[in-house]
């Protein structure tokens, strides 16, 4: 949030170490959905994020930059696609899912043509997936079968581990790492 309103903030001034090696974090509070309606009236406001990243050396210093971004199309997600070259998509084994997915690639498609050329579907990550039913079997054949995007063989797995380990702070890996869903 205050990265995003504040430009005497900078994104390293925030990024601080998790308990997974390797792995550092910008964390964000509540603030930021507050955030997302003073940027509603800023000039520019597409750009904010992109802006941010370009005044740090966080390109030069990480691997990777991983956005994690809400479940709905708003300012913060485009912002997070604007300043994206690629995305990775997480998509239920569920029929309103794959209906979801199509709506989201055309905001993409719109946003690579209006506002950041260089932004790719790298590829759709399934999630929530129980093998034992029909339905998430059928589902996952058919996103595989869509076949516009490269779709990962690695699966989320369903499991109760998943929702247990945001409750420590930890990420799935740490928490229940022999877990299907790690």
């Amino acid at each position: 949030a205050h990265v995003l309103d504040d430009e005497h903030v900078s994104l390293e001034s925030i990024i601080l170490p998790s308990q997974t090696e390797r792995i550092d974090v910008a964390p964000s509070t509540l603030e930021l959905a507050s955030t997302e309606v003073e940027l509603f009236s800023a000039i520019g406001r597409e750009y904010t994020l992109r802006e941010a990243l370009a005044e740090s050396n966080v390109r030069e210093t990480y691997d990777w930059v991983i956005v994690d971004c809400p479940p709905t199309l708003g300012l913060l997600t485009i912002n997070s696609l604007v300043a994206a070259d690629g995305v990775i998509i997480p998509v239920q084994t569920q029929y309103y899912a794959l209906k979801g997915l199509t709506a989201l690639v055309k905001v993409i498609n719109t946003i690579r043509a209006k506002l950041n050329r260089d932004l790719r579907v790298l590829a759709l990550l399934p999630t929530f997936y129980d093998g034992r039913t029909i339905l998430a079997r059928e589902m996952l054949d058919e996103l595989r079968e869509l076949g516009d995007h490269h779709v990962f063989n690695s699966i989320v797995r369903t499991t109760v581990k998943l929702g247990e380990a945001p409750l420590t702070g930890r990420p799935i890996t740490s928490y229940a790492g022999s877990s299907e869903a790690a």
